[in-house]
This record gives C-alpha cells, structure tokens and sequence, in this order.
C-alpha cells in the first residue's frame, strides 16, 4: 500500500495539475480533500489543455477520482465542469467519478454574500475569488450547511434552508442585500440535484476499500501551504486547511495511510491577490519572470506578482506539511536570467530571522536577505534527464535543497506533461 499526498508549498500555482496528472500513471486512485473551486489545475496533455477546478486530475486518464468530504462544493460549478471536460473527450461516470455525500454545499447566496463583503472592505479587502468559498465554510462550522446527501431529501432541505435564512438575511440586510428567495433556491436543487446524485456515495468506504485492496492512492491538494488557514499569510488566505495533515481528514482515512509527502514548488516565488510578499519584484526582472512564466490565474485570470525563491516559507512549509521530498517546477522559466537570487533569510527590526512571524505588521516589515547565483544561460525546457541539466541548473537546485532541507523528487521542465526528471519516486519511497 502506498498513498503520497500533493501540497503545494507556497501560495498556490506551483504546478500541482502537471505534476499530479504524471503521478496519475503511477497511481490508482486520486482524491481531493479540500478547497473548492477558487483553484484551477491545468492539465497539458498533447495538443489538449484541460482546466479543472473541482475535478481531480485523475478523470483525464480515467482513474478513480474522488471529492472528499473536505472540499466544498458548487453543484452547479461541478455539473458544468463535468459537462465541459465531456466535451473534450473525457468519459466521466459514477464508476470514475465519487463525490462525498458528506461535502458540503456552496449556493447562490454564498457567493453574494463573499462579494459584497469583499466590496464593502475596500483597502482592507483580502482578494477572495468571489465563488462562496468561504462563507460556505462558515456554515459548515457553524453547523447550519446544506450537505450533498441533503439533495435527496427534500424535508432536510426544507428545515435546513430555514436556518439558514435565519443566519444569513440578517448578514444580507446589513449589507444592503435582498432576502434569498426560497421558493427559487429550492427549485434550482431540485433542478440540480439529479446532475450531481449519482456520484454520491460515502467516499470514506470507497478509499478504504481501496487501501484494503494494496491500490496506490495519490491525494491531490489545491492552494498552498502559505494559504493555509492557521498555517498561512492570515487573514489573506484560503478557508480551509492546506497542509498535508489534511487529506487524512478531508477524505476519511486514518493519517497512518500516508506513505509520502511530496511539497510543490516553484523554482521561484509568485501570489495572488492582497498579503504579504518578501521577496515581491516590482522590477523588470518581476515583470519577465510573469512574462516568461504566463503567470495568470487558471480560473480568474488575476496576474499573479513575482518574486524570488525564498527559501524561508518554503522550509517552514516543507516542515509544515513534513514533506519527505519536493516538485521543483518551472525550471525553465529562469534559463535567461544572467544572476538568479535566492532569499535566505530575513531583518525584522535590525535582526535576522529564519521564519515568517505571525503579525501581519511583522510579515510586511520582513526584509529578505539574498545569495546571487550565477544563472546557466542555456535551455533546460523539455530536459528529462538530470545529465542533461546545464551544472549551473544542478547548483540552483542542489543549493534549494540545502536551503529548505528536503531533497527533490522531481524536476519540471516545462509545461507537457512528460517533461519531468525522476529523481525518486513518491510511490516506491
């Protein structure tokens, strides 16, 4: 029995889709344990792009893909999504497809509510995607949300919604927002309902019966560690727990399930949205490093900002998640630098740190601290041989690996799915 778990770690879109969909070959079953559909993976796959979003990477290739009970879900985000993935090609059953009954809902007013709170906030807005994420999350906790299981029974629906209109018009008269008509949220689950019910099953019986079975499960993670809601750049992160801990409780296995963690990240650093950013470059080399890396959201489209790879997130990630390797991804993308800097630590207040502290007024006043290294000038795009990496390729390598104190598994190369070195398998760890 083998399970590796895919966490990115730093604040998303380090590359897990192409990176988790070459692990795909080598496992049996892909599940997700968390977020909803505010991150996109990109699938490249010949001439073909999917863009997922709810979908694990395993229905492509036609492995058993699980939702897990961890990840909020948009029933009509995923009806969507499951008929755009159809229309390339992909077959998608209930045999390939399981969504958790257990998973909770987002609905129409969810996302109401996260865009009219991020609007009122103004300056102090933390750049949510506006999708329900959160405040879906928020009736989660709050023990007032709609389940999956809850499509097909109409009397649960029924004393459910009033509790939650208890709970949220309150929220929609202060924010100058109408009542939710529930007459038509009614008829909209049950218009949906039928779309998404038949891949409703108890996933926890599912991926048990898989493990009992010696199947190889990969559990594929969405955002970053550093968006991480108690481990993270709080209050500008994600609505939910990132670290690897949680593909055990977002999914229903016992952590002893996990064999390998393996940390996603890039070969340098970029963020979405509002937060802090040591080692952010407002400069020309900022500007081609998005240019040269196509750095725009997979869902929104929001131009990510560039930095820098610093090494100090990424150790406190790698020891966050207690990953037992690393993804480097988008190697390629620093082949015409002339001197590629690395953050090594940081001055806080005169003195030198080696992690990022809690207080946000802290985090914003971290200075990084840089080593130059001499950048190789030569292509490494499509390499897939560690011999055929210019040696100043391996240095920059060899010097994040001492950095952080994880070793790399795996290199990117470029965005085609079979443009990666093997340095060691997660699965034969």
């Amino acid at each position: 029995m083998s399970a590796v778990v895919v966490v990115g770690a730093q604040w998303g879109d380090e590359g897990k889709g192409k990176i988790v969909d070459w692990l795909c070959h080598r496992a049996d079953v892909v599940v997700r344990f968390q977020g909803g559909h505010n991150a996109g993976h990109t699938l490249v796959v010949g001439n073909t792009t999917y863009k997922l979003a709810l979908l694990p990477s395993g229905v492509v290739q036609g492995k058993l893909s699980i939702i897990g009970n961890g990840v909020v879900v948009d029933p009509w985000a995923l009806a969507s999504e499951i008929d755009k993935i159809t229309a390339q090609g992909v077959k998608i059953t209930p045999d390939i497809l399981v969504l958790s009954d257990q998973a909770c809902l987002i609905l129409p007013f969810h996302r109401d509510l996260d865009a009219a709170r991020e609007a009122q906030a103004g300056a102090a807005s933390i750049g949510t995607t506006k999708r329900g994420i959160g405040p879906a999350y928020e009736d989660k906790v709050g023990r007032r949300a709609l389940r999956v299981a809850d499509l097909a029974d109409p009397e649960a629906i029924a004393w459910k919604i009033e509790r939650l209109t208890a709970h949220h018009n309150a929220l929609r008269s202060g924010l100058e927002l109408p009542e939710i008509d529930v007459v038509a949220l009614k008829r909209d689950l049950a218009e949906i309902a039928p779309k998404v019910l038949p891949y409703a099953q108890p996933a926890w019986r599912v991926l048990n019966t898989a493990f009992e079975d010696s199947k190889r499960v990969l559990f594929e993670g969405a955002q970053g560690v550093l968006l991480d809601v108690d481990h993270g750049t709080y209050p500008f992160v994600t609505s939910s727990n990132v670290v690897a801990g949680q593909a055990a409780a977002g999914s229903g296995v016992g952590p002893r399930a996990i064999s390998y963690v393996l940390g996603l990240v890039k070969a340098y650093t970029t963020r979405v949205g509002g937060g802090p950013f040591p080692t952010e470059l407002h400069d020309e080399a900022g500007r081609r490093l998005g240019e040269l890396g196509h750095e725009f959201g997979t869902n929104t489209g929001r131009a990510r900002r560039c930095g820098w790879f610093d090494s100090v997130l990424v150790r406190q990630s790698i020891a966050l998640s207690g990953a037992d390797g690393i993804a480097l991804t988008k190697l390629d993308v620093l082949d015409t630098f002339d001197e590629i800097k690395i953050c090594t630590g940081y001055t806080l207040g005169g003195k030198m740190i080696d992690y990022l502290p809690a207080s946000v007024k802290d985090q914003a006043a971290c200075e990084p601290i840089y080593e130059t290294l001499e950048g190789w000038k030569e292509t490494t795009r499509g390499v897939r041989s560690s011999r055929d990496l210019p040696a100043k390729a391996i240095k920059y390598v060899r010097r994040i690996e001492e950095l952080i104190g994880c070793p790399a598994a795996l290199v990117s190369t470029s965005p085609e799915r079979d443009d990666v070195i093997l340095m060691r398998d997660p699965f034969k760890a």
